[in-house]
């Protein structure tokens, strides 16, 4: 049966942590030796493909001229993800994530060492790049399910949201040394360099995960083979309001305001004119203020719908004022600013449709997340190309924030109606600017 109306039970906070909080209790996924090991294993692996991301993007632009093909890149890393998503989770679902996620990260290393020799050979062709784009985005309809459910094997079911901060932390560090490393390895030795880190990272990952600690972990039973329940589980969600809304609103921002960097690469080689370095420098602050957003998102206690609405309203503007083509200073500071908003909207969204799941289905709805996702930057990644060669990177910026937030301004008020809530600003001494009360009866 499908909700049509919100009660205070289907939006209450979820509690995430009971006690005082003290700043080791950031951490305390970490106690758990997998996940740790797991985690120093990404350290290397996030920074690297950082270095590669920035590495393949640069060279596409270089290749061609145009901003477009960046978002070509974009496009064909997660559009298999669209056709392919649940058989990726059905398959994610049936053998051992451990075995999968580290046999898929072999495969990883061996492509890219592929692109790395034939971009130090000087041979290298956009085709070359999209193939091998290509062929790793289809990988990435197993991995991703299948990492998501092996992180929640590493971890107590209480820890389970700290893990997500703590992976997130690591992805935006990696985020903040990557573009920086990989821009100066450009500037002086070319871009086939930071392929080869990222190989080796991967190969690293691989041997990482095969070796952990079986007996720690805490082994969701695998799932026979069936068809792929897409429907059963979008029905499944749709009976969630905590599951529902979250993807609504995160299906316009995947389009619009998380493929950024296409427009990243747009504001350095057209409008502040500072190259690879510059592109890099861009990437890392907005990591940077992504990084500051993942420590904060550790000290949250509780989790709740109109938060997630809330801050992803925040993070839209923000973004959208970015592009009003500031001085350089100033673009970098809110560059900071988006990243934090930004991070700590995805881990909240994140971890509230995972605790809001039964577990047996948590592959699914991950897998279905994930698809949004990976559906709209496959859309959203040519759309913010083509717009910044026609429209400019500036005016590409300003839409990529002002869509999704009328989005978030849409969707507050539709769950503000059926929850029988209002929004209020209150200004004063001891009171939140931005809050919620109850809507009397008329």
């Amino acid at each position: 049966m499908v909700v049509s109306t919100l009660d205070d039970a289907q939006t209450a906070p979820i509690p995430i942590f009971r006690g005082p909080r003290r700043l080791r209790d950031s951490f305390l996924s970490l106690s758990h030796r997998n996940f740790r090991r797991f985690q120093i294993a990404h350290f290397m692996l996030h920074t690297a493909a950082w270095m590669f991301r920035i590495a393949v993007d640069w060279l596409a632009l270089e290749i061609t001229g145009n901003v477009s093909a960046v978002g070509l890149l974009v496009f064909v890393q997660w559009a298999p993800i669209i056709v392919l998503g649940p058989y990726g989770a059905m398959i994610a679902d049936r053998f051992p994530r451990r075995v999968t996620v580290a046999l898929i990260y072999g495969v990883f290393a061996m492509l890219t060492t592929v692109l790395a020799v034939i971009t130090l050979a000087g041979v290298v062709e956009l085709w070359h790049i999209v193939v091998i784009a290509f062929v790793i985005g289809v990988m990435y309809t197993v991995e991703i399910p299948a990492r998501v459910v092996l992180l929640s094997e590493m971890v107590s079911p209480a820890n389970l949201q700290n893990a997500i901060s703590v992976y997130a932390i690591v992805f935006w560090l990696g985020g903040v040394l990557g573009p920086l490393i990989s821009g100066v390895i450009i500037a002086n030795a070319g871009t086939g360099w930071s392929i080869v880190v990222y190989s080796m990272a991967c190969a690293g990952v691989a041997a990482t995960v095969a070796l952990l600690r079986v007996g720690e972990l805490r082994v969701i039973p695998a799932v026979a083979f069936t068809r792929p329940q897409f429907f059963e589980t979008v029905r499944y969600a749709r009976s969630k309001p905590t599951i529902f809304w979250p993807l609504v609103l995160i299906a316009f921002f995947a389009v619009f305001a998380l493929p950024v960097g296409v427009t990243l690469s747009g504001m350095a080689k057209n409008v502040y004119e500072s190259g690879a370095a510059g592109f890099g420098l861009y990437t890392s602050m907005l990591a940077l203020g992504a990084l500051i957003g993942a420590l904060v998102s550790t000290r949250v206690r509780s989790l709740r719908l109109r938060t997630v609405i809330m801050t992803a309203a925040m993070f839209a503007l923000l973004q959208m004022l970015s592009g009003f083509g500031l001085s350089t200073v100033v673009f970098i500071t809110l560059l900071v600013a988006v990243g934090c908003l930004r991070l700590v909207y995805e881990v909240v969204s994140d971890s509230l449709v995972q605790l809001s799941c039964n577990p047996m289905v948590r592959g699914r709805i991950v897998s279905l997340y994930v698809s949004v996702v990976a559906g709209g930057q496959a859309l959203g990644g040519p759309l913010l190309g083509a717009l910044s060669d026609g429209l400019g990177p500036q005016a590409a910026l300003m839409l990529s924030g002002a869509i999704p937030l009328v989005a978030a301004i849409v969707i507050g008020v539709i769950v503000g109606r059926r929850s029988s809530l209002v929004t209020t600003f209150r200004l004063g001494k001891g009171r939140s600017a931005l809050g919620s009360v109850v809507r009397e009866p008329e």
